[in-house]
């Protein structure tokens, strides 16, 4: 029961980050910069938890326990800040689905780090699985015809899939010790401050609240007020869905939660395809479904062993 749970929590984050690309496409359409996306959605998720924590009389819980500033900082820093800053540079010098392919080797990476560092024996399902689902995901992406490769594009490409797996692992390791909720209290405290010390708040559009939105696709001729779409970029595009995430990695393992991750890119396309009249094509659909099969086969046998090797240790 408790792994169904963490499989629905994981397969609605995909959701949720899914739809609020959408919305975040609109935004930024508007004007505002992904790098100020990033602050004000970081910045407001952070204030959010902090009032809920309030309500709850919990903010005492904040407090970090000996030995675990170390894992703290480098969920703030790596986990959030690096994964959201190296992924909006790559699109920039990027053809947006290659910089999506490269960034979900995530779980590659996880299991590479299993295998060889921890010395944990990998399910032949899991090798099988992980090859589809990338297989899966170039076809949706349909690279080939973005095929424009930027040194240092490709290179945070890496680093942001590098950072992701970080986040995977180093949250799970965090989720034994203390809750999702204070977890992101943290994360998002380091990278706000870290983004109010690169441009600083006085800098920062506030314009963007009053504007009148225009939205494209099924609703071209409809207009939303900034302020309420910013909102929803914070609570169901951010706080809910990395709730999601850190609960179902702390139930299942970074390896698999990062596996069923690689639904994200396929409902982005679903969702452009549906919403913003984008094509989606024969081939793309194709690769949806492989991803599909690819995340059912890596995840049909989940060594217990594996999942024990994935903390970090906090001591």
């Amino acid at each position: 029961m408790r792994n169904r749970r963490a499989y629905l929590l994981l397969v609605s984050a995909a959701l949720l980050y899914s739809i609020n690309g959408i919305v975040s496409k609109w935004v930024m359409e508007a004007g505002l910069s992904p790098w100020h996306l990033t602050e004000i959605r970081t910045t407001g998720s952070l204030v959010a938890l902090l009032a809920y924590l309030a309500l709850k009389g919990r903010l005492h819980l904040l407090r970090p326990a000996k030995g675990e500033w170390g894992l703290l900082a480098l969920f703030g820093v790596i986990g959030i800040a690096a994964v959201q800053s190296f992924y909006f540079f790559s699109i920039l010098r990027l053809h947006v689905s290659i910089a999506l392919i490269i960034e979900f080797t995530a779980p590659i990476w996880i299991v590479l780090y299993l295998r060889f560092f921890k010395k944990v024996k990998i399910a032949n399902s899991m090798w099988l699985g992980l090859l589809a689902a990338f297989v899966g995901l170039i076809l949706v992406g349909q690279v080939w015809q973005g095929l424009t490769l930027n040194g240092l594009g490709v290179i945070s490409s890496f680093l942001d899939a590098l950072s992701l797996a970080a986040y995977f692992v180093v949250g799970r390791a965090l989720g034994k010790v203390r809750s999702a909720d204070t977890m992101l209290v943290w994360g998002f405290g380091i990278t706000s401050l870290l983004f109010a010390i690169v441009q600083p708040w006085w800098s920062f559009p506030f314009k963007i609240f009053s504007a009148k939105i225009n939205l494209n696709g099924h609703f071209t001729g409809h207009h939303l007020p900034g302020w309420f779409l910013i909102a929803l970029i914070i609570v169901f595009g951010t706080v809910l869905p990395y709730l999601c995430v850190l609960s179902g990695v702390n139930a299942l393992s970074p390896q698999v939660a990062s596996i069923i991750g690689m639904l994200e890119p396929v409902l982005a396309g679903v969702f452009g395809w549906v919403l913003l009249k984008e094509t989606f094509t024969a081939i793309q659909l194709v690769g949806a479904g492989v991803v599909l099969v690819g995340i059912f086969i890596a995840n049909e046998k989940i060594p217990e062993s594996a999942s024990h090797a994935a903390e970090v240790s906090h001591g």
